[in-house]
């Protein structure tokens, strides 16, 4: 199994029309990353799976931001930083699970 990446290469407002599709299989030349990214995405495939990240990642980040209200970092360096975000998923998660075990206890 295989690691393939499908990472943004620019902005694009909600509907816009894409560009014209690229055919999957088309030749790319010795194109840079960032062109091969693009051209990729532009695929059937590419956007049904570049779609997925806002089911999976995005809904997570909008859940932390929005309903626990954490918007940025309390504490400085690296090592801080990254102590806080581990405690922070780690909250995330055990709320998740004691929602499901008692869906009715928890305030939602």
């Amino acid at each position: 199994m295989g690691f393939d990446p499908h990472i943004a290469t620019g902005r694009q407002k909600h509907h816009e029309p894409q560009s014209k599709p690229v055919v999957e299989g088309e030749r790319t030349g010795d194109l840079r990353a960032k062109k091969k990214m693009q051209q990729k995405l532009q695929t059937p495939t590419g956007q049904i799976l570049y779609a997925f990240r806002k089911h999976i990642v995005e809904l997570v980040f909008g859940q932390m931001k929005d309903v626990v209200g954490i918007r940025k970092f309390l504490l400085r360096g690296v090592a801080k930083v990254r102590a806080e975000w581990q405690l922070i998923c780690l909250t995330h998660k055990v709320l998740r699970v004691l929602r499901r075990a008692r869906p009715s206890v928890m305030p939602s």
